[in-house]
This record gives C-alpha cells, structure tokens and sequence, in this order.
C-alpha cells in the first residue's frame, strides 16, 4: 500500500513517514501545496493524509480540486484545525476522515487501515446494475443511463454498501458504524450530508430516484413502481 503525506512541518512528516514505513507501507511526502496538485493524479496511491495549513495552496483546496479532478482515493485530513467548522469544512469538501493534532501513532495506524478496509470490503461483488445506475467495484466506475457519475472516495463507499444492502432498509446509525466509522451516538449530520450529495450526482437528468428515506427508520436503495 502506498500512502502520500502532504504536511509542512518536516519533523511531523519524518516522523509518519519513518513510522509508516515500519508498518510496512510506502510513503511519499510533498510539503506544499501546489506542488503535489498533480501527485494524486500521476502516481499510484492507496490513501493521502493531508495537512490542511500549507503554503501556497491549502489543504482545503486541494481536497476540493482533487474531488474535482476524479480522484476518488480515501483522504484523511491530519491538521491542529480542531474547529467544528474545520471538520465539516473539509468533510463536505470530501475528506473521508479528520485527525487532529497532537494524535496517537496507533490511531493514525487504525484510522488507515480502517479506512483501506472499507474500500476493499466491496469487492465481493464485481458489477451491480439497479435499473439504468451500472457499478463497477473494482475499477470503481459509476454511470446512470449513458452519463458517468464522478464520486469522491466516501461517496461511493457509501453507495457501494448501500448496493450491496440493496432492498434492505439500512439505519443512520448502522451507516455511520459500517461506512464512516463514527459511534452510533455521534452528534453528527455527516450520513445525511452524504446521502444528500449521492443523490444530487445520482439523480441529475433523471426522473427515478433511486435512494430513499424511510421516515423513522433509515435509508433503502431499491427501485419501486411507478
């Protein structure tokens, strides 16, 4: 697994690229911000932890112009930004994950692993096809009608268990356990933030809505009759 550290405090990165490398994955480091704006693009990466103070370009901006550009690879924000606002700045800006400095190694180490996990868990299933929406797991491709539908990394994990739960009714709290990793108490909107942008990329020039609310209950991915 290949990981890219974007941060500017050179003892920082030293210090999670020399642990990183310990736990056996390849590391990366670019400490400015323009200058890894193509890194996601041309190399091969697994997952980028991202600083969100850089020069020339922040990490806020560079999470939303990578989502832009398809890159689709988890994302975790490691910042001394603890604000509430700075979370759901960069989570709606499609961060798939938020750490704040200071933070324990072993907690780095298990937020990446469980993010990578929750990418390779649907793989069970090649190709899903839910009336004119056409899913391919592996190469992550997404298309509704003859339209592709660009999906950052959370995006289409979240579709991707809803797939593979289709036709079952799947709670806002299991959501947030299985796709997000939040407790199931978590004082957070994020699976309503999420369901609400799948919808509007699933949705745009189509009539059929595919995900559905079940008042009271949760979320259902199915196709009923007119």
């Amino acid at each position: 697994m290949r990981i890219l550290i974007v941060e500017d405090d050179a003892k920082i990165a030293s210090f999670m690229q020399k642990g990183l490398e310990e736990e056996g994955f390849q590391v990366d480091v670019s400490e400015d911000g323009e200058d890894c704006e193509s890194e996601a693009l041309q190399k091969k990466y697994d997952l980028i932890l991202l600083d969100l103070a850089l020069p020339r370009k922040s990490g806020f901006d560079l999470c939303e112009q990578w989502r832009r550009d398809g890159v689709t690879l988890p994302i975790i924000v490691v910042t001394a930004k603890g604000a509430s606002r700075d979370v759901v700045r960069a989570l709606e800006g499609g961060a798939d994950d938020y750490i704040t400095k200071p933070f324990s190694f072993e907690e780095l180490v298990a937020r990446i692993r469980a993010n990578l996990r929750r990418i390779s868990t649907y793989a069970e299933q090649l190709v899903y096809r839910v009336d004119d929406l056409y899913v391919d797991i592996p190469k992550r491709d997404v298309m509704r009608g003859n339209e592709p539908v660009y999906l950052s990394s959370r995006e289409f994990t979240l579709l991707a268990y809803l797939l593979q739960h289709q036709d079952r009714i799947i709670s806002k709290e299991e959501i947030m356990e299985k796709v997000f990793g939040f407790s199931a108490f978590a004082n957070t909107n994020i699976v309503e933030v999420y369901i609400n942008h799948l919808r509007k990329k699933l949705d745009c020039g189509t009539q059929k809505q595919l995900i559905h609310t079940i008042r009271g209950k949760g979320y259902i991915l199915k196709v009923f009759d007119d």
